[in-house]
């Protein structure tokens, strides 16, 4: 029977707090009741069956930060809301663990798994070139992977390849704590799931796996003869205008300035279950505030490169997430395929499972990606149709329970704004293996639908 999976949640992607909520005062992310601009929504995406939202003021915005991040003692939280009747936004804490700087709307942050939707931009712009066919078999560019004249580029876009996902491997997860600063090749990240038998056969099921990025990555590399780091500068950062986002080089760890520290409680292999939380045991000591949560902003992340490497502030993730769902980034047609390729991630219950297609995600009404490394919970999304854009980000990722500050918080949000039971906390990233009929699409624009982290390196999100 075709079956589909969800990963340990690998942190891509995807401390005690003292701070004070405080209204964003940088990068356009300041509480007001400007209008927000006008957008040209793809036509894929302008309907919707979702109620008419409702209004949120900066006191209540701050209130759900507040009743999520301090009992998990997060340093610091960013939110932002916008909608028709204007902007919102509300920071919290601070950028490091017991005190100091408070956070900003300025500050950059890992942005995990919602670099997927970088990636699958670019493979997406190059099939509008006809540099490849999203139904072309993996083996016309990579003649290494298993099975790869039977999967096809949508299939690694769409995460039902049925490749292994190495970020779910004990190997990773040991070397990343041996060696945090370890610069990871592609190909070393390959073979690790390529030592592991597939889950299913390709388009018979849905797995989230971080190894179909990184092949979506090389493959880019390939084709347009350029490091990827230079493909998104030059495809997305500078045509939108995304001044503050970088994709590093393999070899950096840098975070530009400013930027907090981002935590994590215990180990890489501590932390490998779904969802990864700490032992009761190590819980009851971070509560008790006898276990503190380690700094991890120096970690290389190589690990995640094309699935979870990226760097942004909530201003650039507004524009990006506004831009994957109005068609600024792709043509009219390959806009249109890929709001249309979102399915159910579990068939058997489609209300209530998240919904993922051509490197995107769907949260309620929402279209856009959750991310999650060692450090850094991040949720970005945008509903055209509505005119509604929400971009959440914490440092500290996991949390001693195992859960995800950011989104969380984005799942409050959604749910005040439409309603409660708009959005559910259930994952698309850390699902089971369930079949998927392969010619099944979400079309429902129903709001239940999850907010979730992409998956952590067994580790990796």
């Amino acid at each position: 029977m075709p079956v589909v999976s969800v990963p340990i949640r690998p942190r891509l992607i995807a401390g005690a707090l003292t701070g004070v909520a405080v209204l964003f005062v940088a990068c356009g992310c300041g509480s007001s009741s400007k209008p927000a601009p006008a957008s040209t929504s793809s036509a894929a995406a302008t309907t919707s069956t979702a109620p008419a939202v409702q209004s949120i003021d900066e006191p209540t915005l701050r209130g759900m930060v507040e009743s999520v991040a301090r009992p998990a003692s997060v340093p610091g939280v960013v939110a932002f809301v916008r909608t028709a009747a204007g902007e919102v936004g509300t920071s919290y804490g601070t950028r490091t663990f017991g005190g100091g700087p408070a956070v900003t709307a300025a500050d950059h942050v890992r942005i995990g798994s919602v670099t997927k939707t970088w990636t699958g931009t670019v493979i997406l712009q190059q099939a509008q070139e006809h540099k490849l066919g999203l139904d072309d078999p993996v083996s016309k560019y990579r003649t290494d992977v298993p099975g790869g004249a039977t999967i096809t580029i949508a299939q690694l876009l769409d995460m039902r390849s049925g490749l292994y996902n190495y970020s779910e491997t004990r190997e990773l997860a040991e070397a990343m704590d041996a060696d945090p600063g370890r610069v990871w090749q592609p190909d070393e990240l390959l073979a690790m799931a390529y030592a592991h038998p597939p889950y299913f056969p390709p388009g018979q099921g849905y797995h989230y796996s971080n190894t179909n990025t990184i092949l979506l990555g090389l493959i880019a590399e390939q084709l347009d003869g350029k490091p990827l780091e230079q493909i998104m500068r030059d495809r997305l950062f500078g045509p939108l205008g995304l001044t503050q986002s970088t994709f590093p080089a393999r070899t950096s760890a840098a975070v530009p300035d400013p930027h907090p520290q981002g935590y994590m409680y215990g180990t890489n292999v501590v932390t490998m279950g779904s969802p990864p939380a700490l032992p009761p045991e190590m819980q009851a000591e971070a509560k008790a505030g006898r276990l503190l949560p380690g700094d991890r902003t120096a970690d290389n992340p190589s690990w995640a490169w094309a699935a979870g490497a990226g760097v942004s502030t909530v201003g650039d993730l507004a524009t990006w997430a506004e831009a994957l769902t109005d068609g600024k980034v792709l043509d009219a047609e390959m806009q249109g395929r890929r709001m249309s390729s979102l399915q159910a991630t579990d068939p058997a219950n489609p209300p209530q499972a998240p919904q993922y297609g051509l490197a995107i995600a769907k949260f309620g009404a929402l279209y856009g990606h959750t991310g999650e490394l060692p450090g850094f919970n991040t949720f970005a999304g945008s509903d055209p149709a509505h005119k509604v854009t929400v971009v959440v980000w914490a440092n500290l990722e996991p949390t001693a329970d195992g859960s995800a500050a950011a989104s969380e918080i984005a799942k409050r949000i959604i749910e005040h704004l439409y309603g409660t039971g708009a959005a559910t906390t259930t994952s698309a990233a850390s699902a089971t293996t369930r079949s998927v009929p392969p010619t099944t699409a979400a079309t429902s624009p129903g709001m239940p639908a999850p907010l979730s982290p992409s998956p952590r390196p067994a580790s990796g999100r």
